[in-house]
Order: C-alpha cells, then sequence, then structure tokens
C-alpha cells in the first residue's frame, strides 16, 4: 500500500513542471539511483513551498514519511 502511495507521489512530482523535484523524481521513476537527492530535493521543496497552501504542501510530508520505502 506504502508503496503504491509513494509511486503515486512521485509520479505527481514528476509532472509538477518545477524542476526541483520534477527531475529528481523522473529520474527516480526511469531507475536511476538518486535517493538521496530526491529526497534532499524533497526536503528543500518543502522549506521553500510547504506553507504556500498548494497542493503538494501534503505531498512533502508524505513523501518524507514514506522514503523508507525508496
Amino acid at each position: 500500500m506504502e508503496e503504491h502511495e509513494l509511486k503515486s507521489i512521485l509520479v505527481r512530482f514528476a509532472d509538477s513542471g518545477w524542476e526541483l523535484i520534477s527531475a529528481p523524481a523522473s529520474a527516480y521513476l526511469s531507475g536511476e539511483n538518486c535517493r538521496e537527492e530526491l529526497i534532499a530535493a524533497v526536503r528543500q521543496a518543502n522549506e521553500e513551498c510547504g506553507g504556500c497552501g498548494c497542493e503538494y504542501d501534503a505531498l512533502y510530508e508524505r513523501f518524507l514519511v514514506l522514503s523508507r520505502w525508496l
């Protein structure tokens, strides 16, 4: 269940159009070994945008909880 939710979040990040999260999410989904870069990018996105009220705010936090499944 968590793995499916994680992949769904990664797809949303990849489709976001925000290079900060879209590039590492796309790379990870393509099979690249970039786990640490992806987590760092999501942490940075959460710091920069995590409270703006957009649809991604909750996804950053949820991704970080689920990232142990990566």
